[in-house]
């Protein structure tokens, strides 16, 4: 079938007539994909890589700023934690920086019940360690008896109060000086993760109103927490701890 003359394009310009080059049917085919080739290339050139706006680049460029400071600002604070605790280094509850003592739990008598006797405690500001059960909970708590001037004999809870830090009872002026940088005449409680310093002859404020044990250096939320001793022939006796 022979081909169908073209028709003429008007916003087209006819090409130029050449002997044997435009009457070539062959050369005007090969022209013919190659100017589509051009064109299909051209099209997708311009459809695959979209320009992008100078809005887009400069939210692009803001948002690399802030994550590059916000990077910067948790290496710092990162940087001072690390200073601040090099320092002054956290003591871990329920430990202390003092060395512990050669008694165990196995040895220490428990309450309630005779947990010391007066001979034990023939002198002014003796002492010695017992566990208390508290019947609440079933909790072992180390505790304290020591008897204080006037006959006196006060059970103490060495448990921090509403935390679980051992405290413990020191005689030693020395020691309460040295360590807890206050200057005691007497035997004092000692709270070892906190430094408090508790005065037995003097009374502080508690929840169900004022209990031996006042605050006298550092701070504290409280006193001591007390147990109830009573004296039943030779033998000092726990019976209750404070609610």
């Amino acid at each position: 079938m022979a081909d169908e003359p073209k028709k003429p394009d008007s916003f087209r310009p006819q090409d130029p007539h050449i002997p044997g080059v435009t009457d070539n049917p062959k050369r005007e085919q090969e022209a013919e994909k190659l100017r589509k080739l051009a064109e299909k290339a051209q099209r997708g050139a311009s459809s695959s890589s979209p320009a992008i706006s100078p809005a887009l680049i400069g939210i692009i460029v803001g948002i690399i700023a802030v994550v590059g400071l916000a990077y910067v600002g948790v290496k710092w604070w990162e940087t001072q934690r690390a200073l601040k605790q090099a320092e002054n280094p956290p003591v871990a509850a329920g430990t202390t920086d003092l060395p512990p003592t050669n008694t165990t739990v196995a040895d220490l008598p428990f309450g309630p019940g005779p947990v010391a006797t007066t001979a034990e405690l023939s002198k002014e500001w003796s002492s010695k360690r017992f566990i208390f059960r508290a019947p609440q909970t079933a909790d072992n708590i180390p505790a304290v008896v020591i008897k204080l001037p006037n006959n006196v004999y006060w059970g103490v809870s060495l448990r921090e109060p509403f935390g679980t830090c051992e405290m413990e009872y020191v005689t030693d002026t020395e020691k309460i000086s040295a360590v807890y940088r206050f200057q005691a005449e007497h035997p004092m409680i000692g709270d070892p993760c906190t430094k408090a310093v508790f005065d037995l002859l003097k009374y502080g404020p508690a929840p169900g109103g004022v209990v031996r044990g006042e605050t006298v250096s550092g701070q504290a939320v409280r006193p001591p927490i007390a147990i109830q001793m009573v004296v039943k022939g030779k033998d000092v006796v726990a019976v209750k701890i404070e609610e």
